[in-house]
């Protein structure tokens, strides 16, 4: 039958996800998702050549602070990068001069260069010190070798500031495959490192492959704004008024980003604290996690960033209200049997990923353990991101930075205080309760938006179809 064929199917699938906005972000984050399984995929054979080949022994440990501080950086500058950037685009014209989307994309690129150049500097002047404070409990070898690879990784922040940037652009031009599926490329590239070099080198094939992977990234990325008819050439033209909201943007949500990023870096520093293997072991069982809060709230705050953003500027308070409702609804019927299936499972499934050749069954025990503690964040962090990037497409970034200011301040306190009892896995259950309280400051901070613009709460309406 017609209707049945591949094309007919398509044509259908198409027509049916034109029928409202709520369609378009579903068909969007289902398409991110999806890519980002082949993504992940990817991440995950690359755990596998890591675990078997390092276990969670030492130069693990000096490889994951060594990648820490850039990783760090390009999370807080490179993600503030993507979240101002989208919603100045949606305010830039379709025409010729200065406002017009080239104009605002040759400037933006060209401030991003020279901001993350001295930043890369900056970094590589304060190396020594810095990995001293955040490793305090390594010894001076190990502390000598994370202080080698950071060196060889220092060009990823401004690589990966590059790859936010387009990506940004191609998301908002509604061209989220390329984007979705080009950070696939650096654990590609890591993986063949291992594969064929990595006896040899050692831990400095996974510094190479991940330069290499970001190369790789980089390149796609430049390959897809050229397709959308865009000039890769940074150009100055004056301060104009997308530029100059994208920067008054760009600050207060790098500040956000720079306290709810920190989550990661105390959580790391303060498992070096802990026995050897504790930082591995809290980065292991994590990676789970992170597969899902990629194919859900993260694919779903990528789809949904363009449309809150168009929404907002054209002040459709009523469109966007359903929107978010839509999306938390979903958004809890998706997570929440995926966190207790994790919870259950979280022992049997360490063991069948991880556990072969220097990676033993003791460390799939704390793993585990860690993994599990992990998971209980999975609703809630959805709930954060979904507010974060309504705040966000608002220009009310201000709130953000008081939210990740408080968080900043209970995950340290709960680290301390938990780690102590249940080490390396209180750090996981101390990052789990904070996303909670995140998400409950999250909605005060939604909900009194709502009632600053005269709008009736955002509270979840009855079950309905999209």
């Amino acid at each position: 039958m017609p209707g049945f064929s591949p094309r007919g199917l398509w044509e259908r699938w198409l027509a049916w996800q034109g029928g409202s906005v709520n369609r378009r972000i579903f068909a969007a984050a289902a398409a991110v998702g999806a890519l980002t399984v082949a993504v992940k995929f990817a991440g995950f054979v690359k755990e596998l050549l890591v675990a078997r080949q390092f276990g969670t022994g030492d130069a693990l440990d000096a490889f994951l602070i060594a990648l820490l501080l850039p990783t760090f950086a390009s999370n807080v500058m490179a993600g503030a990068l993507g979240s101002a950037f989208v919603p100045a685009c949606a305010r830039t014209g379709e025409g010729r001069g200065d406002s017009s989307p080239q104009a605002f994309l040759s400037g933006t690129l060209l401030v991003t260069l020279t901001a993350f150049s001295i930043l890369t500097m900056l970094l590589a002047l304060a190396g020594r010190p810095l990995l001293a404070l955040v490793a305090s409990g390594f010894d001076p070898g190990k502390l000598d070798l994370a202080q080698s690879l950071f060196l060889v990784l220092l060009p990823s922040l401004l690589l990966s500031a590059v790859a936010a940037l387009w990506s940004g652009l191609l998301n908002f031009r509604r061209r989220f495959a390329l984007a979705a599926v080009s950070p696939a490329f650096v654990p590609l590239a890591v993986a063949a490192a291992l594969l064929t070099g990595g006896r040899s080198a050692g831990v400095g094939a996974l510094a190479t492959g991940t330069l290499a992977g970001l190369l790789l990234q980089v390149a796609a990325l430049a390959w897809g704004v050229k397709r959308q008819g865009f000039s890769l050439a940074p150009r100055w033209h004056g301060l104009t008024p997308p530029l100059r909201q994208f920067i008054d943007q760009f600050l207060p949500m790098a500040g956000t980003l720079l306290l709810l990023s920190s989550a990661d870096l105390v959580d790391q520093s303060m498992a070096a604290m802990l026995g050897a293997g504790s930082v591995a072991a809290l980065v292991y069982g994590g990676r789970v996690v992170s597969v899902v809060l990629g194919l859900t709230s993260m694919a779903l705050s990528t789809a949904v960033l363009p449309h809150f953003s168009e929404m907002a500027a054209r002040s459709d308070w009523k469109a966007l209200r359903h929107t978010l409702r839509t999306c938390v609804r979903y958004v809890f019927l998706l997570t929440v049997p995926v966190a207790l299936a994790l919870m259950l499972l979280s022992e049997p499934l360490a063991r069948l990923i991880f556990e072969r050749g220097a990676f033993t069954a003791d460390d799939t025990r704390v793993v585990a353990r860690v993994q599990s503690f992990l998971a209980l964040q999975i609703p809630f962090y959805a709930l954060v991101i979904l507010g974060a990037r309504l705040l966000n497409a608002l220009g009310r970034n201000v709130v953000l930075l008081r939210i990740g200011l408080a968080s900043t301040i209970a995950n340290v306190a709960g680290n301390a205080l938990l780690m102590r009892r249940l080490g390396v896995a209180g750090i996981a259950l101390s990052t789990s309760l904070v996303i909670v309280l995140s998400a409950v400051w999250m909605g005060i901070a939604v909900a009194s938006e709502a009632r600053r613009r005269g709008a009736p709460r955002l509270a979840p309406p009855p079950v309905q179809g999209p």
